[in-house]
């Protein structure tokens, strides 16, 4: 048994070095910046480094940021004994972060957060979708279309549809017209979103109600689904654009912050207005939970409707820890802020015994 003392390694993939090689790729400026903007994560939480390697100290934990780009040679060197990794930025296709936790199991590290196989499977809508409606679950139908051609076509749907990229965000609608009246105004936006970003899209029926996060971090062994944090997201708007999306984050986030033009969207509890739908929320959880295998940390968008009715939109592995609402789900949850929550996780997972 090592001596050493428990470490974990916090694996992200920085915004810079994303946009870097989507231009070598090919990509244009513009839109390489866009797809790197949903890394801004690692940009928001690099200034807490210190304050979270103070919270993990204090825990008996040594804390080690690593970029991308490094992780291989340094987690090749890791105790499987001693070493957790928490893996912060996932992605297969735009972004590498699904990488890391394959990294870990690699090398026989223990990892914080779900098996690598849901890293690919949640960034890639529709496969999840497929899965998530084999599994009996209140997810949308979908057709797929590719600049303009249909590979899979949609349902029909009385109230139009929406659509949204395939593997750049699930509930992100890049432009204010991707709710759409008819099927030829959806091939046009394939069409566009191909030409910028290269991305097939998913076209699901309109499904009308209010956005809603379910947070969840295992900050104890065994904690269920009583600890979801379930929340309406009122941003004034039907759904979020890659507009609204830059105004919230990494660099365009900071400079609204420091010219107090920052406004976050509101966070209410489901549970104070809607009890039934919290009620169903936590159930599809639990699905997911026992289906997938989601563990540890992650988020569940949902569109509720007036009537309780409860539509799954996505699941995330890597949720955005140090977005607003990750943040208040910390306060309200656990009565910490971000870095203790973190440590306290790390800590809870290194000092008992493996279960995986």
């Amino acid at each position: 048994m090592s001596n050493q003392k428990p470490k974990l390694i916090l694996v992200y993939e920085p915004e810079e070095a994303c946009f870097d090689r989507l231009v070598a790729d090919g990509h244009v400026p513009a839109r390489a910046a866009e797809i790197a903007s949903y890394l801004a994560q690692s940009t928001d939480i690099a200034p807490e480094f210190d304050t979270l390697a103070a919270a993990c100290l204090t825990r008996g934990l040594s804390f080690a940021p690593v970029a991308l780009d490094d992780a291989a040679g340094v987690l090749a060197g890791q105790d499987p004994d001693t070493t957790l990794v928490w893996t912060l930025t996932d992605g297969v296709a735009y972004f590498r972060g699904g990488a890391a936790p394959a990294l870990a199991r690699l090398n026989g590290l223990k990892v914080l957060g779900a098996d690598d196989a849901l890293f690919a499977l949640c960034q890639d809508k529709f496969r999840s979708g497929a899965v998530l409606g084999a599994l009996g679950l209140p997810v949308p139908q979908a057709g797929l279309a590719r600049d303009g051609r249909w590979l899979v076509e949609p349902p029909p749907s009385p109230t139009g549809w929406f659509v949204k990229p395939n593997r750049l965000g699930a509930k992100i609608g890049i432009w204010p017209d991707s709710r759409c009246r008819d099927l030829d105004h959806a091939l046009e936006l394939s069409r566009r979103v191909f030409a910028a970003y290269r991305d097939d899209v998913v076209v699901q029926p309109y499904v009308a109600g209010r956005n809603v996060r379910a947070s969840f971090l295992g900050l104890k062994p065994n904690t269920g689904v009583e600890a979801l944090g379930i929340a309406f997201v009122d941003s004034g708007g039907d759904f979020q654009t890659m507009e609204d999306s830059l105004a919230l984050y990494g660099d365009t986030g900071a400079s609204a912050k420091a010219t107090g033009t920052y406004t976050e969207p509101e966070l209410l509890p489901v549970v104070a207005s809607q009890p039934r739908a919290d009620a169903r929320i936590r159930r599809v959880a639990e699905s997911l939970t026992a289906g997938l295998g989601l563990r540890d940390v992650f988020s569940i968008d949902f569109r509720v409707e007036a009537d309780d009715s409860v539509h799954l939109i996505e699941f995330e592995v890597c949720p955005g820890l140090p977005c607003f609402d990750f943040r208040a789900y910390c306060r309200t949850q656990w009565e910490m802020g971000l870095a203790d929550a973190m440590a306290g996780t790390a800590a809870s997972r290194c000092f008992t015994s493996p279960t995986r």
